[in-house]
């Protein structure tokens, strides 16, 4: 059983910054892809950013390009988000999750296994 664990979410104000992290209780991310997605209030869940643990191949969503970016750590088996000039409608509760592929995908369906999610806010 995998369990991932975000933290870093929070409360800043526009153009701030946050860096979320997603720890893996095992070591588990040998063949995987990590993703990032949120969920704002009202809308479907969204795809951030995901990255191939072996190779380092990133992805990105639209809304995010050039302002967020996702990196791994081996010796930490830790994946993070850095999330820059920060938007009012970044807000969300963002997840992560893992797919036993070395493939970013977008898609939410192609991911097995979820954090339980953390909540960010940016205020205007």
């Amino acid at each position: 059983q995998v369990q991932l664990v975000e933290s870093g979410g929070g409360l800043v104000q526009a153009e701030g910054s946050l860096r979320l992290s997603c720890a893996a209780s095992v070591r588990t991310f040998s063949s995987y892809t990590v993703g990032w997605f949120l969920h704002a209030a009202g809308k479907d869940r969204a795809f951030v950013a995901a990255i191939t643990w072996r190779g380092g191949n990133t992805y990105y969503g639209d809304s995010v390009k050039g302002r967020f970016t996702i990196s791994r750590d081996y010796a930490k088996n830790t994946v993070y988000l850095q999330m820059n000039s920060l938007k009012p409608e970044d807000t969300a509760v963002y997840y992560c999750a893992t797919r036993g592929y070395e493939l970013g995908s977008p898609s939410m369906s192609d991911y097995d296994y979820w954090g339980q999610g953390t909540q960010v806010t940016v205020s205007s």
